[in-house]
């Protein structure tokens, strides 16, 4: 494809990739508004984001096998239509167990959009030249993130935090048009498909067990206890029975096979320190700056602006310098590094921590995830057998997503159980300072007994020192557990294997590898025939001489 071609088919897909990033984070800074509102508690917050990233990890790795096996386009399409009537009726809803349930199902089309389109752009822009167009998908993340909390945070000071979930839907339906018009897809050969139900079901239950262990273990149960030993159990014999489903299976979702490529099972152990870091950092900063700083869902956008400058800065600067020299793993190793520092660095922080380090800490976690999210993609896709890219592509975001997910569940548990045993530290002096306020500082304190996650902006000074502390600790202690997964990280990517990125695209190395086997039928055949002519006993084999003799 020509890069005009190529540009065109990318604008239909670079629209529904800013449709879904903007219905993801115009939403992240008015959470805390939102649980506050519904009168749920740091257990509900933590499941609102918790049940988008269990769907979405349980559907990327069904979405990716269903790639290699129906119309691309029609999918992605799918996965748009599904994400955003999710969250419209997510604006809808009165309590925090619906709005959970709906961002749950948010989480299946966004599960399609993070497979897809990987896939997609796969099938139109070679490994090598994939950096050449970086530039494109830093501006749409650019805009989506950034612009997302920040009009997010302005809708919800004026118009209500509902109409966040609304703004999406004008976007969709142009996103969709736009698809059908430009994105043209490399017809592939018609085969026999067949779904892996039982590997689906399996996946699905062995995944949701284990998340819920860890989102409720230490609050609605005791880490110890039968709920515990029943969770881990189910989890631990889904996970074997899907294993022999898959080995017996025809058609796989997550062919094991795969695994023995080590450029996939190194990336995907990189992957995993990523999500954590990603959805981790989208998650704990938001709260951080509105309850421990004090700000609101707007200011707390313009807050977040120096993690995505580094994300921004990093991803497009690291892949034009990939397709100008080739070299990708120099980069990969230094955005590890940068990863590991922004994590350690930030689970230092207190609420009264000068902004500007606090901005440096945010910039070097950015530019750690910008560097190695899309490469470590990118460096599968490029050893990938072509017949199985989706989910190859998708086997990568899964785990991703599974990382990211179990890290979001653990780290709100840790900041849950850290904010509770600092309150009960500092109860003599909150209530002391709630005396002093009289009637709003009963209602203050209808509030806190009701579980409800507090709003720090509007509390008075006096009480709200005590909160920015309490959660400044906890937060930090949060990121403190995203560390070690990072370090994983750095190491996986140091022993993966320096192969250089090819030119071709899926299509043309599908081809190629046609031609080649082709080739080799060919060569093998002849082969074959000389071997039977040779064969024949010598008699037969003195026949042409004889013929040559009747000639003379």
């Amino acid at each position: 494809m020509t890069h005009r071609e190529v540009l065109q088919a990318l604008t239909g897909l670079l629209l529904g990739m800013f449709v879904s990033m903007l219905a993801a984070t115009v939403v992240s800074t008015s959470l805390p508004v939102i649980i506050h509102d519904l009168e749920g508690d740091q257990a509900a917050f933590t499941w609102v984001v918790t049940a988008t990233l269990l769907t979405t990890a349980i559907s990327t790795p069904i979405w990716g096998k269903l790639a290699d096996l129906f119309n691309r386009k029609l999918l992605i399409q799918l996965a748009i239509a599904i994400f955003v009537l999710a969250t419209a009726a997510a604006g809808f809803s009165q309590n925090p167990e619906t709005l959970i349930a709906f961002r749950a199902v948010q989480g299946v089309g966004a599960g399609g959009l993070a497979a897809l389109s990987q896939v997609i752009m796969a099938d139109i822009i070679s490994p090598r030249e994939r950096g050449r167009y970086m530039g494109l998908f830093g501006a749409v993340m650019a805009v989506a993130t950034i612009g997302g909390p920040l009009l997010g945070g302005v809708i919800t000071d004026t118009l209500g935090w509902r109409w966040n979930f609304f703004v999406a839907l004008p976007f969709a339906v142009v996103a969709l048009i736009m698809l059908q018009r430009t994105l043209h897809i490399p017809p592939r050969a018609k085969r026999t498909s067949h779904i892996d139900y039982f590997g689906i079901v399996l996946l699905s239950t062995s995944v949701a067990l284990l998340l819920i262990w860890v989102t409720l273990a230490g609050d609605s149960f005791e880490w110890w206890s039968l709920e515990s030993v029943l969770m881990v159990g189910g989890a631990l014999l889904g996970t074997a029975l899907f294993i022999v489903v898959e080995l017996r299976s025809r058609e796989p979702l997550v062919p094991l096979s795969m695994f023995r490529n080590r450029t996939f099972t190194l990336a995907v152990i990189a992957s995993i320190a990523t999500g954590i870091a990603m959805f981790g950092a989208s998650v704990f900063l938001s709260q951080y700056m509105q309850l421990a700083r004090g700000a609101t869902p707007t200011e707390a956008g313009v807050m977040t602006i120096p993690m995505i400058a580094g994300l921004l800065v990093a991803s497009v600067g690291v892949g034009a310098l990939i397709t100008r020299f080739g070299h990708w793993k120099p980069y990969l190793i230094a955005g590890a590094i940068a990863l590991s520092a922004g994590s350690y660095l930030l689970s230092t922080i207190e609420y009264d921590t000068h902004f500007a380090l606090v901005s440096v800490y945010m910039f070097l976690l950015g530019a750690g995830v910008g560097t190695t999210m899309q490469n470590l993609v990118l460096i599968v896709q490029n050893t990938a057998n072509p017949t199985e890219m989706g989910v190859a592509s998708s086997g990568v975001t899964f785990f991703r997503s599974l990382g990211g997910t179990i890290g979001v569940a653990v780290m709100g548990a840790a900041l849950a159980a850290r904010v509770t045993e600092l309150m009960d530290d500092r109860r003599d002096a909150l209530m002391a300072a709630l005396a002093g306020l009289g009637e709003q500082g009963v209602d203050i304190a209808t509030q806190l007994q009701a579980g409800t996650l507090p709003q720090v902006s509007a509390m008075p000074e006096v009480v709200r020192v005590i909160f920015e502390d309490v959660y400044a600790q906890g937060i930090s202690q949060a990121f403190l557990i995203a560390v070690p997964f990072a370090v994983l990280s750095l190491i996986a990517i140091v022993f993966l294997p320096n192969t250089p990125l090819t030119r071709m695209t899926t299509s043309e190395r599908q081809r190629a590898g046609e031609a080649d086997l082709a080739t080799v039928s060919v060569d093998e055949g002849m082969q074959a025939l000389t071997a039977t002519g040779s064969a024949h006993d010598d008699g037969a084999a003195q026949q042409p001489e004889a013929t040559r003799d009747d000639r003379d």
